[in-house]
């Protein structure tokens, strides 16, 4: 028998970083609907929260999974949903690129804790300085001017 703990912080932008979740109540929606369409597809969503232009999730990964995998399945399925809800002007899509780190086990609540204070945390900070912050955190620096994205209005 096989006995594997891997938590991984995903995080991920809306395309061009495009505030489409723009309201308190279509981001409810999305997350709820990402935890809902990942534990059918049996990915073990622990938290997910975010703002108007990306998300944030943490994922116990299973044997059988890779970081790859979980993100076509969370992020493509949930593009499709909100496109097909038809509640947007414009067509919904998520940036292909996305963040991983592992997270220890000493660390999943101060990870959890991060996560659901989203709505606070990003009326004083903008995402693209959060996602340096990540990449240099964890010895991106090289990147982290080049991310895609930072050419974007709003910087």
């Amino acid at each position: 028998m096989s006995f594997y703990s891997v938590y991984i912080h995903f995080v991920w932008s809306t395309k061009h970083r495009l505030p489409f979740l723009n309201s308190l109540k279509l981001r409810t929606m999305m997350w709820t609907h990402i935890r809902e369409n990942a534990a059918r597809k049996g990915i073990m969503v622990d938290f997910v929260n975010g703002y108007s232009d990306h998300c944030h999730c943490l994922v116990s990964l299973a044997g059988n999974q890779t970081m790859q995998w979980v993100m076509q399945m969370i992020k493509g399925e949930s593009s499709r949903w909100i496109n097909e809800l038809g509640i947007l002007e414009e067509k919904f899509a998520w940036q292909d690129q996305f963040y991983a780190a592992s997270v220890s086990q000493a660390n999943l609540n101060k990870v959890r804790e991060y996560l659901r204070i989203q709505e606070i945390h990003h009326g004083k900070k903008r995402f693209l300085d959060e996602l340096k912050e990540f990449l240099v955190e964890n010895n991106f620096q090289e990147f982290h001017d080049s991310f895609p994205g930072a050419e974007a209005p709003g910087n």
